[in-house]
């Protein structure tokens, strides 16, 4: 859920790729199912093959859209060509979002008209959280009086049912018809995504996602009383299965403190992601088969120091930009353990190769650690060092395999040599 103005939710989406490139489709897959996993899709860039980092604040100020994406930051929202060209002179790409359940389809022709020769135009987005609007959003019971009882479409009540389906109908041959419109009229064939509330009604979803490329969610889930980080992958996931798994998934994570949104939500505590949390939300998205990462609520971040906390992070993605096009090598992870719980979700690993070069990437998805655990089918990196990247560890594989602990909740990230880490090291202690 968004910040609303009142009517309906505020806006987030992603996106990439550019207008003389085409689309480059790769397999991404971890230690995770074939069946579990779409395509990716990636953002081409003066020759370059780049993984989605995305903001959706466009700051007016120059300055400080330079800073961002100086600090790996490749794609912004945009409402029109001034702010392309914008992002176009720090060398990043846009997106534009278009009202696809707009019933006059001549206004979404003059928008898609008005922009799609633009180079920096990268994506068309779709209205954001569109779904949740007629079902979950709980104005239509604080603001609106269409539901008479906050909890309707949780007791899935006639009246509920009735509108969500009249709603439903209406908006959905919308956003069909409009993009048919798209189709035609973009000669680039730029890809469409719509993104919704991790908690959207699927079987609306469900309705669209022929129509479109790439489907998104967005999770946001430090609070005061709850801190539940661990559920990421298995969002991402849900998501891989809504499109049936033929479809890319991008990840919109948290970049604001709940307290930051106004009074419409009620949270008066200032709460911030820690960077170690921010951290294992997009790398456990990643090796989930999350094919780009997009933050939202930047704008009202007041502490300069989760700001520059999350510039590290995605300074340190964009640092592995050449990884993490790069298709996964086939490895296995194993936990060594005496006790193993029932409700583990264990330890994900993905394993990716750029020339002469690799990283192994490990994300414990349980909240407590795991002293024992074996990566194997190495045999390629046999005899080689592993340096863990930000920080002292490292390990030479040998019999095809090596052995680490991870504290609760930990990413790892090892490399081949330690040019893979990032110089941004402000805001990691966050």
């Amino acid at each position: 859920m968004k910040l609303l103005n009142y009517a309906i939710i505020f806006s987030l989406l992603f996106s990439l790729s550019c207008k003389q490139d085409s689309l480059k489709t790769a397999k991404l897959s971890n230690n995770i199912t074939d069946e579990e996993m779409g395509s990716q899709i990636f953002l081409h860039k003066d020759g370059k093959v780049l993984f989605p980092i995305g903001l959706y604040e466009l700051p007016e100020d120059n300055a400080k859209l330079q800073r961002y994406a100086q600090s790996g930051i490749n794609l912004f929202r945009c409402s029109g060509n001034a702010d392309l060209d914008r992002v176009a002179a720090v060398d990043a790409l846009g997106w534009v979002s278009l009202n696809l359940q707009e019933q006059d389809t001549l206004k979404v022709m003059e928008k898609i008209k008005s922009v799609t020769n633009h180079q920096a135009l990268a994506i068309w987005e779709g209205p954001d959280e569109i779904i949740h609007s007629f079902t979950r959003w709980s104005g239509l019971y604080r603001i609106t009086g269409v539901y008479k009882e906050a909890d309707e479409w949780k007791r899935q009540t006639t009246n509920a049912l009735e509108y969500s389906e009249r709603k439903g109908n209406e908006i959905l041959q919308a956003i069909d018809k409009n993009i048919k419109q798209i189709r035609k009229l973009d000669n680039v064939n730029r890809p469409i995504w719509m993104n919704e509330a991790h908690d959207a009604d699927l079987k609306f979803v469900r309705e669209y996602t022929d129509a479109v490329d790439i489907i998104g969610v967005d999770v946001y889930p430090v609070r005061e009383k709850s801190r539940n980080i661990a559920h990421i992958g298995d969002i991402t996931r849900r998501w891989g299965k809504i499109g049936r798994n033929k479809k890319e998934v991008f990840m919109v994570l948290q970049a604001f403190s709940w307290d930051e949104l106004g009074d419409y939500f009620g949270a008066k505590k200032v709460v911030y992601p820690s960077f170690n949390e921010s951290r294992f939300m997009a790398y456990d998205a990643i090796v989930n088969g999350a094919g780009g990462i997009l933050y939202w609520g930047s704008p009202y971040i007041k502490n300069e120091l989760f700001l520059e906390s999350i510039l590290s992070l995605t300074s340190e993605l964009d640092k592995l930009q050449p990884f993490l096009v790069e298709v996964d090598q086939s490895v296995k992870v194993d936990l060594i353990e005496r006790v193993h719980k029932v409700d583990d979700r264990g330890v994900r690993v993905t394993v990716k190769r750029h020339g002469d070069d690799w990283i192994i990437i490990l994300v414990n998805e349980d909240n407590r650690p795991h002293f024992g655990v074996e990566v194997s089918g190495l045999e390629s990196l046999n005899g080689t060092n592993m340096k863990l990247l930000y920080g002292t560890e490292e390990y030479t594989v040998k019999h095809g395999e090596f052995i680490t602990r991870l504290l609760p909740l930990q990413v790892k990230v090892f490399a081949t040599g330690l040019k893979w880490q990032s110089q941004h090291f402000e805001g990691r202690d966050f």
